[in-house]
Order: structure tokens, then sequence, then C-alpha cells
């Protein structure tokens, strides 16, 4: 069993913070790096820079302790963790920008007997390139690619899978899929998740790991889209969807989700387009699951302008930004799109009540007033739900009877 003595991760985000912190628990030396100045700082305060429940406290720990330290410059370790952003550009394309710029920073610092994990999700064929760029930058080393079982770097893919808000334990309990370059690479990152993951760790090769991440989100995106197409035909036909969907799912084999105002987050909302892009004749269904899902935001605006009219000059309130329930993270949230664009179309009318945030992304937003939940209640005429968040749940429906409510996660119309 391969030993690591110091483990660098590359992206301290929301998975990555987590990792290292989880490293670090074990008693591992972890050296985080992010270009992002201020998110290293106030980790190497002890303090965190996103909202996770748990990892404040693991963070703290860590960094006391003297196990977790944060970097702007890579430095060498013994294996390497990286866990950056994979967006998609224009016409839905994977950006890969950010896995070269980290595989390139790495390069320099890397010895013989190193491993290299991508943990970020990607599209299929990724984890290669990032081995290609590492191997450009080093031809003093040899790769996976060039030399197979006998290389001196050790290449993997290992995707995350955790739910963000239950990141901490579902970082330890789930189980890690594992696709190395070679069987060599598979088996030394399984050595080094093992060091904290309780799950199993189950090993294939890169190109499956890549896509078994891919097909989970795309799985989860179509049924969504079910549940989302559901929502516009029962308002359509004049039914009640939570309760369609309560009393479908009573059937033994079938579990609807619930819908909502889209789908945000950087990976069900980003990665089907990954597959898409890969196999375009054969993505049919999963390219209409992101279409549906896309446009979810968009029936929901009609609806809110519709209502608006009933109003000379009304104040609209939009309950949460977040992409889901009880987080902090902004990244694709339709919730977000609606507002912005509810802004755009009522200047000076919109307020928006989030209570993971203190303030608005800089440069964003700027026609959207953010403001607490009372005030909120207490100035709009149309309250509009977009995230579930447990503060919400606490609303007394009394206060909502002389506002025209526009539900779109069914906190208050489910029977």
């Amino acid at each position: 069993m391969e030993e690591f003595n110091t483990i660098s991760v590359v992206g301290l985000g929301y998975i990555g913070l987590p990792t290292a912190a989880a490293f670090a628990a074990r008693k591992k030396s972890v050296i985080g790096v992010d270009v992002n100045a201020h998110a290293v700082d106030t980790i190497n305060r002890g303090e965190i820079h996103i909202v996770e429940p748990e990892l404040d406290m693991l963070v703290h720990a860590a960094v006391s302790q003297g196990n977790l330290r944060a970097t702007t410059t890579p430095e060498p370790a013994d294996a390497f963790l990286i866990a950056v952003p994979t967006p998609f550009s224009e016409g839905h394309k994977p950006d890969l920008a950010y896995v070269e710029a980290a595989s390139r920073a790495i390069a320099p610092v890397l010895k013989k007997g190193d491993l290299v994990v991508l943990e970020s999700t990607s599209p299929v064929g990724a984890t290669a390139k990032m081995s290609e760029w590492m191997a450009e930058m080093r031809p003093d080393l040899s790769f996976p690619q060039q030399l197979g079982e006998a290389s001196d770097i050790r290449v993997a893919h290992c995707p995350e899978r955790v739910l963000p808000g239950h990141v901490i334990r579902e970082l330890v309990e789930n189980d890690r899929v594992i696709g190395g370059m070679t069987q060599r690479c598979g088996e030394t990152a399984r050595d080094l998740y093992r060091v904290f993951v309780q799950g199993d760790c189950i090993l294939t090769d890169a190109r499956t790991a890549e896509m078994c991440k891919l097909t989970e989100n795309s799985f989860r995106d179509v049924n969504i889209a079910f549940a989302n197409e559901l929502s516009l035909i029962c308002d359509r036909l004049d039914i009640n969807v939570w309760e369609l969907i309560k009393l479908s799912n009573r059937h033994p084999r079938v579990d609807i989700l619930q819908p909502g105002p889209g789908v945000g987050g950087h990976c069900i909302a980003v990665d089907p387009w990954f597959i898409v892009d890969s196999a375009p004749e054969q993505a049919r269904l999963i390219r209409t699951a992101r279409t549906v899902n896309d446009g979810k935001p968009h029936w929901v605006i009609e609806r809110v302008e519709r209502a608006a009219k009933r109003f000379k000059e009304p104040i609209i309130a939009c309950l949460g930004l977040a992409f889901k329930a009880n987080i902090d993270d902004l990244r694709e949230s339709p919730a977000v799109e609606i507002a912005t664009k509810l802004g755009e179309s009522f200047p000076g009318q919109v307020v928006a009540v989030e209570p993971n945030i203190r303030t608005l992304p800089t440069g964003q937003h700027s026609s959207v007033r953010l403001c607490d939940l009372q005030t909120a209640l207490a100035e709009a005429d149309v309250v509009v739900v977009l995230v579930d968040h447990k503060q919400f749940k606490q609303i007394d429906p009394v206060r909502l009877q002389a506002k025209v409510v526009i539900d779109t996660r069914g906190l208050f119309a489910r029977s």
C-alpha cells in the first residue's frame, strides 16, 4: 500500500476544501492551493469562505494542529488532487481551461512516483488530456500515455459525488469510482482515498470513471425534467402537481421527484452537456431534458410578469437565490436567473431574500436589492418562492393571504 505523507489539493472550493480537511483530519500533511488569495488567507486563519455544515470545525482544527495550510503557489507533494471548475463555453462546449491551468501549475513540482488525480467532473478524455499537458511541461518524466505501468507519474480520475449540505458525511461514507489510466494508477489512487473513505473504492479505467459521473448527473437531470414538465402540464390542466405526484408515488414502482424553478449547481445543470457534446446524435433524451429544465425559469418569469400586471408599481420578493436549499452556492442557479431577469423588467421593484449570503456578487444583479425576510414580506405584492430554505418553511401562511404567491417549490401548495 502506498504511503502519502504530503497531499496537495488544487482548488479550495465546495469540493476541494472539504476533501483537504478530510485528509488533514486523518493527520496527513495537506497543502491547499487556490488562485483566490482571499480564500487562502481565510483558510490560513482557520476559517472558511463557503457555507457547508461542520466544515468550519474541521478546517479550524486542521489549521490549528498544523495539518492544513493554504497557498497560491503549488509546492511539492506525494499526491495532487485537482478540484477546479469545469464550466461550458458558448454552444455548451466543455471548457477545460481551469484543468489545463492547474495541470501546468503543478507540473514543475512533480517528482518520480507522484500521483495526480483529477476530481473535477469532466468530459470523457479529460484525464488523458491532463496527463498530456503535464508531459509537455515535464519531458524529463514519463507519464501513463507514454510508458503505461512503468511511468514515473501515476494519473487517475475520481469524481466527487456528494450532496451540498451533507458533504462532510458523504465524502467519508459514499462509494468512490476510481479510474486509473493504468491498473497501477488506479490502485495507487485507491490507496490514497482509503485514507478517509469508508465506502467502497471501486476500480475502473479513466474514461469509464469520467462517463460514470456524467451518467449519474444526467439520470438526475432527466428525472427532474419529467417532474418539471409535469408541472407545466398540470398548470395548463388546473391540477395541483404536488398532490398529483404524492398520489402517483404511492405506486410501489413510481418515485417522481419534486418540480422546481429549473436546475442549478455546477453538476446537474452542466454535466449532461458534456455527453451531448461527445455524442450529439445519440444523446437525444439527455439533450431534451436539458432543454426542458433550462426553459423552466422562463416559464416562472412569465407567470410573475402576468401576476405583476395586477399592480401599478408592484414590489416583487424572490425568496431564495441558491441553487438548492440551505446552502450559499449560487452557481448556475435558476433562482438567480429569475431574480435578475425580473429586476431588468421591474427596475427598483425586486427584492431578494437569501439567508446564506451577506451581499450579492459584485457587478451582478444591480437591479435587485438584497433584504431580510421580514422586510420582504412586509413590502411585497408578489412573493415568488424559488428555494425551500428552512427559514421559508416557517412563514405563517396568514402573512401571504393578501399577496400573490407563485410557489415554485410547493411550500404552501402541497396537499
